[in-house]
């Protein structure tokens, strides 16, 4: 192992290694990492023609997209019908005095 770098010191985001090495103009001075010179890009989504290529060829079945969308419309209305529930229990809780 190189006493240039040390197994622990990584960069908090992309998780390279970082190099330790001496300030020049001040060797009293504790050293600092500096990060190696090929970056690692940040992740960035594919673009979204590259996404919908892969279904430009198909037909468009209606049947099966009006099932999908009653079905998420009835999911959408049981979560907000439990939300305003737990909300209205809440709220009674909450006012509800306490006996001693």
């Amino acid at each position: 192992m190189s006493r240039d770098t040390h197994p622990g010191v990584q960069c908090p985001h992309c998780q390279s290694h970082l190099a330790l090495v001496p300030v020049p103009g001040n060797s009293a001075a504790a050293p600092v990492p500096v990060l190696p010179l090929t970056l690692k890009e940040e992740w960035q989504p594919p673009p979204v023609a590259e996404v919908l290529a892969v279904y430009a060829g198909r037909a468009k079945d209606t049947a099966t997209a009006t099932r999908g969308a009653a079905k998420v419309r009835e999911s959408l209305n049981r979560a907000r019908a439990a939300a305003a529930q737990r909300r209205a229990a809440q709220k009674t809780a909450r006012r509800t005095p306490k006996s001693a």
